[in-house]
């Protein structure tokens, strides 16, 4: 078994579902899996994935805000922030004010913009996500949206058709122009080459397209599958574009061992395929 966190400190910032293997609940076993010691701070309690169509929530703004201010006046410091949903501009501002000190400190940021997907926002969010989340791009070392997500931030139509692939540059050099760095866009569809993942490297200065095989099946708690692996290679020093593949080699293979799982609403079974990162590990 593969290990290569060395002990590194990452902290998730996202919902826990009480029900369904997605945010923090997908995102833990996959990180300590590979390592790494994790801390977390939830951003939301939510009874089920919202996919169920309806669902309990409990905002914990005020949590965040008293945990915050705790954890600086103890001096805690992470080797990695990722944040994930959020749930209004209050929770967007103290986490982005957050993650600015901890950048300053050393820290690696790592966003999610958790927020919709196939051309709209998820059910109950307000237009106000898309927003909040744009006032965290700044602070992010790593902008991992997928393609639905990319043109809400960038303020670019959503197309149901391939795009050109000048088309899916100009989509990422607006995230850059608002602040981001390296960017990985998922879900994307570009002529010529079906599905893939875009990205830039802001390290090397260089955009990367990689395909992959659409496997015609919908489970919940993928992206944050696919954004767990990213972040335990990047963190390993693994290169962007490495890093990403792997990550889509996961979800992939994850998805096919899964393949008969009732229940995809629920998520991906994660604790019984923790192999398939191992066996998915970039080439050192």
């Amino acid at each position: 078994m593969q290990k290569n966190g060395k002990g590194k400190q990452v902290l998730l910032i996202t919902d826990v579902a009480g029900y369904s293997k997605v945010a923090l609940s997908a995102m833990l076993p996959v990180l300590t899996h590979l390592g790494y010691d994790l801390y977390n701070l939830p951003t939301a309690l939510v009874s089920n994935n919202f996919a169920y169509g309806e669902y309990a929530f409990l905002d914990t703004t005020d949590y965040m805000r008293d945990t915050l201010r705790i954890w600086q006046h103890l001096g805690f410091h992470f080797d990695a922030v990722s944040t994930g949903f959020m749930t209004s501009a209050e929770q967007a501002s103290l986490v982005r004010a957050f993650c600015q000190a901890q950048r300053a400190a050393g820290a690696l940021i790592f966003t999610d913009p958790i927020m919709g997907d196939e051309g709209s926002l998820y059910q109950g969010l307000p237009e106000e996500t898309v927003g909040f989340l744009r006032e965290l791009i700044p602070v992010s070392d790593f902008l991992l949206p997928n393609y639905t997500e990319a043109c809400l931030l960038a303020g670019i139509p959503y197309s149901k058709e391939p795009i050109s692939m000048d088309d899916a540059k100009a989509l990422i050099a607006k995230l850059r122009d608002q602040g981001a760095r390296s960017v990985v866009v998922t879900s994307m569809q570009v002529e010529g080459e079906g599905s893939v993942v875009c990205g830039y490297d802001a390290k090397a200065d260089h955009h990367f397209i990689l395909p992959y095989k659409l496997i015609p099946l919908s489970f919940s708690g993928t992206g944050d599958i696919f954004s767990s692996v990213f972040i335990g290679r990047t963190m390993a020093g693994f290169p962007i574009r490495e890093s990403t593949q792997s990550a889509m080699d996961a979800v992939y293979e994850m998805i096919l061992a899964n393949k008969d799982v009732a229940n995809k609403f629920d998520g991906l079974q994660i604790e019984a395929s923790l192999d398939i990162i191992d066996q998915t590990a970039p080439k050192a």
